[in-house]
């Protein structure tokens, strides 16, 4: 549970941890005692990004990173929008490149961060400049590049393997 759920928003009772019958069967959430609200806590769809421009992979720094790791090209949806015509304009926001094709890697589980990720292949135009948001990026040939064990490196890693290269995975830093 993430800390910002200790208080119901409809009836601002303290939240707590009730089980219900559901479809499925029982199941514990947080729950208003009071109201009866429920905190579905529903994992949140991210679009990602395989960003194919000058025949090589383009990778993004987050300029709120402290590590020096570079990404796929992310964003959030907004409300009336298509997936595709989110994942382009986070593209064309991010970097400054238009998405001239756009296809479907897969969907991707990352419970750890309680998201959903629904990747796209997108070949790209123009000329890179970055967001604000972004303080650095680099273009890798395919045989170069590296997946992160996690979330959207598996994407990457099935984009890969579906142009005929075996990805290369790296190992992340030990949390301590």
């Amino acid at each position: 549970m993430s800390g910002a759920w200790r208080f119901c928003p409809q009836c601002a009772a303290p939240l707590a941890w009730i089980a219900q019958q559901e479809d499925g069967g029982e199941k514990q959430r947080l729950r208003c005692p009071a109201c009866g609200w429920t905190h579905w806590n529903n994992p949140t769809p991210v679009l990602a990004a395989v960003v194919q421009y000058q025949d090589r992979i383009l990778l993004a720094r987050n300029a709120a990173w402290t590590h020096k790791m570079y990404a796929l090209i992310t964003g959030f949806m907004e409300a009336g929008e298509t997936p595709q015509d989110g994942i382009a304009r986070e593209i064309a926001e991010e970097t400054n490149l238009r998405a001239t094709s756009l296809d479907l890697i897969g969907v991707y589980d990352f419970q750890r961060m309680n998201q959903v990720i629904i990747a796209y292949h997108a070949e790209c135009e123009g000329e890179v400049k970055l967001s604000p948001e972004l303080v650095d990026y680099k273009l890798f040939a395919y045989d170069q590049v590296r997946c992160w064990p996690a979330g959207t490196g598996h994407a990457l890693a099935d984009w890969l393997r579906s142009r005929g290269h075996e990805p290369q995975y790296m190992e992340l830093p030990r949390r301590e």
